[in-house]
């Protein structure tokens, strides 16, 4: 039978060198800045800027947009905190605040709206595709970069990261979306970033487990 000290001898002899991952924050800051290159090259090349600059003359809106912005950092944010493993599970709550001002900000913007139905469910309905096809590379790309961490609480991790590549999908919406939210779109918004949530938890889990 194989003692402690022979034990630990034999792993370390053919342990391989582990590459230690740069601080959470400086990893979550160079995935938001790819998302903003790739955001600003989609609002240059489609010319969605003049759209927005029109939306943000309504104070609402401002807020709304605000909420929506510092709901995705922070999720990313706090993804990337939650994948290690020596790091406090409150930091989850730092989406909190944000994720209330957006709430608040559309929840009042649909009572400003009230009657105003836009388009309808079939247009809102369009909204709802457009947040979960943009989550798709947003949730793919930030997958990969978290599963180098092998986090031990992968539910939680993918979680918040899923909230927050469904945020920043609604950021990219409101440069396209032609009218003010009204409760049919507050309502399938909040369908589809739950939509987002879900599948990133329950598809992606799996894959960031340690091996057994």
């Amino acid at each position: 039978m194989t003692n402690t000290p022979d034990l630990i001898e034999q792993l370390t002899a053919h342990a391989s060198p582990v590459k230690r991952l740069r601080p959470p924050a400086w990893r979550a800051a160079i995935w938001l800045a790819v998302y903003g290159v790739v955001l600003a090259l989609a609002v240059i090349v489609f010319d969605a800027w003049p759209n927005m600059r029109m939306r943000l003359q309504s104070m609402p809106f401002v807020w709304e947009i605000a909420g929506t912005v510092l709901t995705g950092v922070a999720a990313i944010v706090a993804a990337f905190y939650l994948a290690l493993p020596d790091r406090s599970r409150s930091i989850a709550l730092l989406v909190v605040p944000p994720l209330a001002v957006w709430l608040g900000s559309s929840g009042y913007g649909c009572l400003v709206n009230i009657g105003d139905g836009g388009d309808g469910w079939l247009r809102s309905s369009d909204c709802v595709m457009f947040i979960i096809g943009t989550s798709v590379p947003l949730g793919l790309a930030l997958y990969v970069v978290l599963r180098r961490a092998v986090p031990l609480d992968p539910l939680a991790v993918l979680a918040v990261g899923g909230l927050g590549v469904a945020a920043l999908s609604a950021v990219v919406l409101q440069f396209f979306h032609p009218f003010d939210t009204t409760i049919i779109d507050l309502v399938l918004h909040m369908v589809a970033v739950l939509t987002v949530v879900a599948v990133m938890t329950t598809l992606g889990r799996r894959g960031m487990q340690l091996p057994a």
